[in-house]
């Protein structure tokens, strides 16, 4: 007798289907719009193929394009199985190993062919239109389970190393699924939990761009071979694409790289990897924001402290970084080092100290210098605070991913009973300080605890709880913030706020983040005396607003395209000449302005007009005041906005100055 299972459906309705059934036949049950419309489904909330036959009673929900979260994932996968499939189709003898989806596309790794050299941009074409063949081709992509010997045997068979080694780090014994694109001897497989569409057929071959070619290592590690990663972008329709290509294209030109020379901003060069060498116009910026940073945490009631950077190991071990984060530190020995050309520059006996990854242990020995009482409560330590990660080389990314940064750390050491006012003010704070610079739209997300934790469960959902609290005390659970919960993406110690800035052209960026923490106050014995006359531990609150000045900067000069506020730009106001008959009368413009607080050049050379405006426009330079003998005579200046389609407008001295100096106040000082 065939067994029924009860297949319960999202409007409550419930279907019996005989054993061996798929979330494929419940679609076909319900209609051939839905059965035509489906691409995956999820069994009681996991993602499955739709092919795959139900294991018992399950619950299910059909994936359509209309679940675009989860569609665009799915599609992405495919693309990069796609992709591993045409290349090998095009260049035999090439290894495969990994190609997972991204945020905006999927990637996949190769080992090229001995004798054939990494792949280049100029294989994109070529592997691009064997993609369109494999996808017109409809494939199907059938899941397969096999042992991990098996699996083993296939690769090396197969000549595939990189594979062969992988699945041996998979658990023995454990069931590894491989997908077969295909039938007979033109199948390609590939090993992969999944899951994938029905076919190679649902992808949209117009809806993908493979985008550039790059270095891997193998499993990232600097000591493997060099693997070439291919990129590529994919989208459900072409007009998603085609919008995403334009945001691209903006995007390079807003490169913070690029910008940052033309506007003289800084430099970085092999000889500090990961630290920027900052210039005197990008020096003025960081010096700007600083301060408007140290002005609204005073007004706050947040203490600026200062801290080391370079502590002893036993200070990281019981702050538990050592064990978790200690492959992200440098480590500095405690000896001097010799100087015998003969000896070991370090013994390797010495005591080790390591440069801080992050503040927060220091600030935990200022807080327990003396005696604290509950009446001190709430205590606010901020600091501008310079620290060091050891980040591989090649994650590294101009100002945006660096070794060297400075935080705009802070953390509230509260009473349990304190902690949702004061996440729920710190909301506030954050709201108020990205729309001064320019961000109108974030997202708040609450990133739950991981697998690897520290503290119990109990902690866990009292820390997790209380921010969910805090953030429906602001106002801002809502969809219109954003808010979403992340399972598993906590920090090792705490559940985090993440916000999420969207910039001028919709990318957005995670900055700011707030952390509900006893697990350290606990292991770095932190107390204060309570109203009772007993110790207790104090709720320790990680906040960064800005996240890193470093990272901060290069997102400020993406989104604004180097077009900084005024009060911001390094250069605020340039006075340039049309004759050298207003060179005197230039420089007394510029003694104005500078006499109000401006930051003024001049531009005295013999060019013409034309070409200083235009070179003065690349340099982003807001305002140009141009000076010639008229306005000299009548002591006006003709004045010129930055992106401005409005001709030059002619004031008086007097007027532009106040003018401009209103303008350049910044927005905490109106």
């Amino acid at each position: 007798m065939t067994r029924m299972f009860k297949i319960a459906l999202p409007d409550g309705s419930v279907r019996e289907m005989p054993e061996g059934s798929t979330p494929a036949d419940v679609a076909a049950a319900i209609g051939p719009g839905l059965a035509k419309a489906a691409l995956a489904a999820r069994v009681d909330g996991e993602l499955r193929d739709l092919n795959r036959p139900f294991d018992g009673d399950a619950s299910l929900a059909l994936v359509t394009a209309r679940d675009e979260k989860d569609a665009l994932e799915l599609f992405r996968h495919d693309y990069a199985h796609v992709l591993a499939e045409a290349v090998q189709n095009l260049f035999p003898g090439t290894q495969i190993t990994f190609g997972p989806a991204t945020d905006d596309g999927f990637y996949y790794d190769f080992a090229p062919a001995p004798g054939r050299g990494p792949f280049t941009d100029e294989d994109l074409p070529a592997i691009e239109a064997e993609m369109r063949r494999v996808i017109a081709r409809d494939e199907p992509l059938i899941r397969e389970e096999w042992t991990r010997a098996d699996v083993r045997d296939f690769f090396e068979k197969s000549g595939e190393s990189f594979k062969a080694e992988w699945v041996m780090e998979l658990p023995e014994g454990e069931a590894i699924t491989m997908y077969r694109s295909g039938e007979g001897d033109g199948k390609w497989m590939d090993l992969c939990r999944g899951p994938h569409l029905a076919s190679t057929g649902k992808l949209d071959p117009n809806s993908f761009k493979l985008t550039r070619v790059s270095g891997a290592y193998w499993r990232g590690d600097p000591k493997n071979p060099m693997l070439s990663r291919i990129y590529g972008t994919a989208w459900l329709t072409k007009k998603q694409l085609d919008a995403y290509l334009v945001r691209l294209e903006e995007a390079a030109k807003r490169d913070h790289r690029k910008i940052g020379q033309e506007m003289d901003l800084f430099h970085l060069q092999a000889e500090a990897h990961g630290s920027v060498f900052w210039h005197p116009n990008g020096f003025i910026i960081w010096r700007a924001l600083e301060a408007y940073m140290r002005r609204r945490l005073d007004a706050a009631g947040y203490l600026e402290i200062k801290t080391p950077q370079l502590m002893d190991a036993r200070q990281w071990e019981r702050s538990g970084h050592w064990g978790k984060y200690r492959e992200n530190m440098f480590v500095v020995p405690d000896e001097i080092p010799s100087v015998d050309d003969d000896a070991p520059i370090v013994s390797g006996t010495s005591d080790m100290m390591a440069l801080k990854p992050m503040n927060c242990p220091a600030h935990v020995l200022v807080f327990k210098q003396g005696i604290t009482s509950y009446r001190d409560l709430p205590l606010r330590l901020a600091e501008f605070g310079c620290c060091h990660r050891n980040e591989p080389h090649g994650a590294l990314h101009g100002i945006l991913r660096v070794r060297q940064f400075t935080q705009d750390d802070a953390h509230i050491f509260c009473r349990e009973d304190q902690l949702i006012e004061e996440v729920r003010v710190f909301c506030d704070l954050l709201d108020s300080v990205y729309k001064d610079l320019g961000f109108d739209s974030y997202a708040i997300k609450l990133a739950l605890r991981p697998d690897q934790r520290f503290g119990s469960d109990e902690m866990w959902d009292w820390s997790e709880q209380s921010l969910r609290d805090a953030v429906k005390a602001a106002g801002r659970d809502t969809a219109e913030y954003g808010w979403e919960e992340l399972p598993g993406e906590g920090a090792f110690y705490a559940p985090k706020l993440e916000w999420h800035l969207t910039d001028a052209i919709g990318r957005t960026w995670q900055v700011g983040t707030m952390q509900t923490d006893t697990v350290l106050p606990e292991r770095l014995d932190a107390t204060y005396i309570g109203e009772d006359g007993a110790k207790h531990r104090p709720v320790m609150l990680h906040r960064a607003i800005l996240g890193t000045f470093e990272r901060f900067i290069g997102i400020l000069i993406e989104h604004h395209a180097g077009r900084f506020p005024l009060w911001l730009a390094p250069v605020q106001a340039m006075v340039a000449t049309i004759v050298s008959d207003a060179d005197d009368y230039a420089r007394e413009v510029a003694a104005a302005l500078e006499d109000r607080g401006i930051r003024v050049s001049t531009d005295l050379r013999n060019e013409k007009i034309n070409y200083k405006v235009r070179e003065h426009s690349l340099a982003k330079v807001p305002l140009l005041l141009v000076v010639g003998k008229r306005e000299a005579d009548e002591r006006t200046v003709a004045l010129r906005r930055l992106g401005s389609d409005e001709h030059q407008k002619v004031m008086t001295l007097d007027e532009a100055a106040a003018m401009i100096a209103a303008e350049a106040v910044p927005p905490d000082l109106r």
